[in-house]
């Protein structure tokens, strides 16, 4: 990805390359949190961008392992 300056406006191209990946990445099963960090954005950043994306998103808490008893 891009190495960016944190706070810095991104448009154009710039944007939908970062867009591309973070959508890749998040099918792929990564966190909006995890992402954000990795990247050095804000959550909302990233889940606007997936959002714009055209991405759904998963619901709060992830997967769940839990099983029902017999």
């Amino acid at each position: 990805m891009a190495d960016l300056k944190k706070g810095a406006r991104i448009t154009g191209a710039t944007r939908d390359k970062i867009a591309a990946d973070l959508k890749k990445k998040y099918e792929k099963g990564a966190s909006i949190r995890g992402l954000a960090e990795s990247t050095d954005r804000s959550y909302g950043f990233v889940h606007r961008i997936l959002t714009e994306s055209g991405v759904r998103l998963r619901a709060r808490g992830g997967v769940s392992g839990s099983k029902k008893k017999p």
